[in-house]
């Protein structure tokens, strides 16, 4: 049986959602020369592309992408960055992930990037579940959603196309 799919936010809701999160960034950051955009391994890292993309158009700040890989499956093994700890410190950071749901994958990101001095430390997700199990906030978030436990959302991009659904 095949599950149903509710369609929570479409291309052109997400282009805004992304937007909106550009100039916050970009607000809480004015004073900044540069800012790196630490994206979460897949769709974190898409959502990152898409911010940079925005932030560009609209600020002077120096942009840097920076992909994150952190093993959903055993959160505790080691983060891996690519880019070096020398290149983001001392710097303003914002930690990006499409969904916020129990806070795992995003706790464990964080934990990484404090080890290293940073200017500024934020994030920022499309979706803010509220289903936490860790202390973790988004600073930035496109929406947040009350759904049960089992449900289940997925940020779906492909192309220059993307949808929120919830199943």
């Amino acid at each position: 049986m095949a599950l149903k799919q509710n369609c929570i936010l479409n291309n052109k809701e997400i282009d805004h959602k992304i937007r909106r999160i550009a100039y916050q960034i970009y607000e809480s950051n004015t004073a900044q020369k540069e800012i790196i955009l630490a994206g979460i391994e897949s769709n974190g890292y898409i959502l990152a592309q898409k911010i940079k993309l925005k932030l560009d158009e609209i600020s002077e700040i120096k942009s840097i992408l920076c992909k994150v890989k952190i093993n959903k499956n055993k959160p505790t093994e080691a983060v891996e960055t690519s880019i070096t700890k020398d290149q983001y410190s001392h710097k303003s950071l914002v930690l990006v992930d499409d969904v916020l749901h129990s806070g795992t994958t995003l706790i464990y990101g964080v934990k990484h990037f404090l080890e290293t001095p940073l200017k500024q430390f934020k994030t920022a997700v499309l979706v803010n579940r509220n289903h936490k199990k860790y202390p973790v906030k988004a600073d930035f978030k496109g929406i947040s959603l009350s759904t049960s436990i089992n449900e289940h959302v997925n940020v779906i991009f492909k192309g220059n196309s993307a949808k929120v659904v919830l199943v």
